[in-house]
């Protein structure tokens, strides 16, 4: 019977479900189809923009100069942070107004106490974390104050993860300029034999292409999705945190779904069409 009861609470601890994220899936995909179809079109071919040597440099070069620029904790949760790229957390401001009113109408019918046993079983860390802060009587500023602190502090740090790809961004196309320099260099080696000139020039530039292709595509485009992904988390948890503040204050869950509510992005209301004036009748 005790392992039994263990499973249910295991599995409703865990973190709430993804699903991929279709904007940054079909983005990918249609910067690839454009690129690679603006090339096919201008006759040129894959093999002229498949160069090894050119991928080694902007990338060796560019995430070698990142390891420079951030300690290797940040470049860690930075690495992590692409799951919050690729994929979006299921769980929605709806949802969790649902959820927190329901405990908003158990604690006014039963007490804040009788939500003890829910804070156990909360998928969400962060609400968990809460409710059971309110549940066991903590000062409502105190209370305020953690979840407020909790909240700068991963906004600081995924601020920080998402400069790593922005950095790379900067880096990479610069990268891409001196591993152009470095095949004209070699280009200019050969300048008896023009066939081998004009073939190395056209190698040497594919550098500058994948430097400024990275950073436009990519390490700019991550960068800028993890801090929205963050700004939407913030705005999650200081709902969370207005809810548990309204159940604590003993608000009448109404109330509080109202309250919460203003945290749910809305279409603004289509404008009303008047109805056409009559025709005006002619005088006799």
């Amino acid at each position: 019977m005790a392992a039994e009861k263990a499973k249910p609470t295991s599995a409703a601890k865990s973190e709430p479900a993804s699903r991929p994220d279709l904007a940054t899936i079909g983005g990918l995909v249609l910067a690839g189809v454009g690129l690679i179809g603006g090339l096919l079109l201008e006759g040129g071919s894959i093999k002229d923009v498949s160069q090894i040597t050119a991928l080694i440099i902007v990338l060796g070069g560019t995430f070698g100069a990142v390891m420079i620029n951030f300690p290797l904790n940040v470049l860690k949760g930075a690495m992590r942070r692409l799951v919050d790229v690729f994929f979006e957390k299921s769980l929605t401001p709806e949802t969790m107004i649902e959820q927190i009113a329901g405990f908003a109408t158990r604690a006014r019918k039963q007490g804040i106490v009788s939500l003890e046993k829910d804070a156990e079983t909360i998928q969400d860390k962060f609400l968990r974390k809460a409710l059971t802060l309110a549940v066991d009587g903590t000062d409502l500023q105190e209370l305020r104050k953690m979840m407020e602190l909790e909240i700068n502090n991963t906004e600081h740090r995924v601020e920080q993860e998402a400069k790593v790809w922005e950095s790379a961004g900067g880096y990479s196309p610069t990268i891409g300029i001196i591993g152009a320099v470095m095949g004209l260099i070699q280009v200019m080696k050969n300048l008896a034999d023009i066939e081998k000139v004009g073939h190395g020039i056209a190698v040497a530039f594919v550098a500058t292409v994948y430097g400024v292709a990275f950073a436009n595509i990519l390490f700019l485009p991550i960068g800028n999705k993890i801090k929205l992904r963050a700004h939407r988390e913030s705005q999650m948890k200081e709902l969370i945190v207005e809810g548990v503040v309204g159940i604590v204050e003993g608000l009448n869950p109404k109330l509080i779904r109202a309250k919460l509510e203003a945290f749910v992005h809305t279409e603004p209301p289509k404008p009303v069409k008047k109805p056409a004036a009559p025709p005006a009748q002619k005088a006799a």
